[in-house]
Parts: structure tokens; sequence; C-alpha cells
């Protein structure tokens, strides 16, 4: 059976050390940034804050940056609100920013249990549903790589074992973690 080609960004699946959720905060996106942003998509500090203290993040634009999280939710403010953060409003938004999370995302070709243990980089970054007001990020399968020097974006942790996924074939789905992550002891994703 052919695997769903639904490319949906990154799904907190748990931690690495087994709890099944990371930690969720509160982020704000000012109507100054005119990058749309979707659940799903990763984001970064701007080195701002509102009054009240709440940090300014802004969509991740290139492979390398340094990640705060993953984008869960956005608040809702009126009947009339998307799901997703709209480009050039001010939103705020709900971020798995635990160093810790495990994700699942989507690869973009044919993968296999070799790629546990290696790093990935991200693509189509900036993009996403104004339906759903998810992501079209996914794995890029031919940025899979042993290299070792983690500028990548993800380290691939695992696979998820069900029905519906078989990585041996297009659009497989994997676990991983982000490299690069603002909390992170060193900000290299090697957590030493």
């Amino acid at each position: 059976m052919a695997n769903l080609d639904i490319p949906n960004g990154l799904k907190p699946y748990k931690t690495l050390n087994g709890h099944s959720t990371g930690a969720v905060n509160r982020y704000f996106v000012p109507a100054t940034d005119g990058t749309a942003i979707y659940v799903g998509q990763p984001v970064k500090l701007v080195g701002s804050a509102t009054t009240d203290g709440v940090p300014h993040v802004t969509a991740m634009t290139t492979t390398a940056d340094v990640i705060v999280g993953v984008v869960v939710g956005v608040e809702i403010e009126t009947a009339d609100s998307t799901m997703y953060r709209v480009a050039s409003t001010a939103r705020y938004l709900l971020v798995a920013d635990d160093p810790q999370q495990v994700f699942e995302v989507q690869s973009d070709g044919i993968g296999g249990v070799t790629a546990v243990g290696e790093v990935a980089d991200l693509v189509t970054i900036a993009t996403g549903s104004t339906v759903t007001g998810r992501s079209y990020i996914e794995i890029g399968n031919s940025t899979i790589t042993n290299n070792g020097d983690q500028t990548e974006d993800v380290m691939i942790v695992g696979v998820p074992v069900r029905a519906d996924n078989d990585i041996t074939i297009a659009n497989g789905r994997y676990l991983v973690r982000l490299l690069n992550h603002a909390f992170a002891v060193d900000n290299d994703g090697s957590g030493v």
C-alpha cells in the first residue's frame, strides 16, 4: 500500500525521555513581520518581546537557522481568525519549544531504516495550506547524510511504526529532533 502524500509539517510525537509531550509556550509575531506562519513550522527568536515579556519570533527561513521550536497552534482572536498566522498580522503562537521534543515529519522521497541516526535538512520551509493552516515542510530526502557537523535542521531518531507508514517507499514518515535549538546547551544539536 502506498503512503499518502500529505506533508503537514512537524507534529509533536513524544520527548526523548519518553514523556508524551514537551513544553508549549506562548510567543508573539508582530504585524510588521511579512511572513505567513503555519502550524508545524519551525520559528526562531528575533531578539525582542512584547511589553509584557512575550518573546517575538519569526518563521524559519533557511537551513541551519537557530530554532526555538515548532508552532502547534495560533491563538484565536475572533470568529474569523485563521488557523495559521497570516502575513503582516499580529498573532500569538503556541510553540513546542522543549529541546528534547521529538517530532513526526514526512520525507519527500524514498528512505529506509538506514536513515535513522542521520541528519537532514527540511524543505518546503516557507509554504503551507491556507485551508488547513498546516505547513508543507518535509525532510529533504536528498539531504539525508551522516556528515556529523550537525548544521542540518534535524536528526532522524526513529520511525513511527504503524500500518500506514512504509519508509521503504515514497513519503514515509520519520521521527526527528531539532538540531541548532535555541535552548540547547551549545546550539549545535549535540547537547553537550
